[in-house]
């Protein structure tokens, strides 16, 4: 993912760089500290994502967004919440406020890779599926997942369990967190400890689903979720 910095101060591209330096998809193009700089170098350049401060010197965040006709994606990095709703209004990303952990940092970007549209700045093959996938902390470490390879998930006390096509992992995560940063379209919670990929549904009999070799119990209060997509 090629990544943009428009930022009037050092140390956010700083910390910037050193949390996309933990993911290996990234990959920085320029670092930018003012608007009008950032709009010289994409009059000739594509990026995907850029990393966006809204309070810079002579042209604002904001004004700046609204320029793009084909905007990329965009996560706001600022110190003032103030800014929020009109951030969401331009349709970015995510929204950082200063200072921001790596925690928080993943999971906007996570949020890219979970989106259904690429880019309008990106070119790709139509013939060419994209691959979606999600960083997840396991110990401390970081692991990447392809999102399709994923059968379901289990909470497991203050643990959750992301049971893959090939294997299965343990994060120490809250299934309505690990819920927050997977396609709601691709995924339904069907009891308090479990959430299933709707498309690996082999059967439903009674109060029980069955994916390949697994048998995932359906919750009273999430029967409701299960009749929706049957009909």
């Amino acid at each position: 993912m090629r990544y943009l910095i428009i930022d009037d101060e050092h140390i956010a591209h700083k910390i910037i760089m050193e949390y996309c330096e933990m993911l290996p998809h990234m990959k920085l193009q320029k670092n930018c500290y003012s608007a009008l700089e950032a709009l010289k170098y994409l009059n000739t350049h594509q990026v995907d994502l850029i990393f966006l401060d809204i309070n810079m010197p002579k042209l604002k965040g904001f004004d700046f967004l609204k320029t793009l006709t084909a905007p990329p994606k965009v996560i706001v990095t600022t110190a003032y919440s103030e800014f929020a709703i009109e951030g969401y209004e331009l349709n970015v990303i995510d929204y950082l406020l200063k200072p921001f952990s790596f925690e928080r940092f993943l999971k906007a970007v996570n949020k890219i890779n979970d989106s259904n549209t690429v880019s309008k700045s990106t070119s790709i093959d139509e013939n060419t599926s994209e691959i979606k996938r999600i960083f997840l902390r396991q110990n401390k470490s970081y692991i990447q997942i392809e999102i399709d390879t994923i059968l379901f998930i289990e909470a497991s006390g203050n643990y959750t369990k992301i049971v893959l096509i090939n294997e299965i992992i343990t994060i120490r995560e809250k299934i309505s967190d690990v819920l927050e940063t997977l396609p709601s379209d691709n995924f339904l919670q069907v009891h308090k400890s479990f959430a299933i990929a709707i498309k690996y549904i082999n059967k439903i009999d009674g109060n029980r689903i069955h994916i390949r070799e697994h048998t995932i119990p359906i919750g009273k209060l999430y029967k409701v979720n299960l009749i929706k997509i049957l009909n």
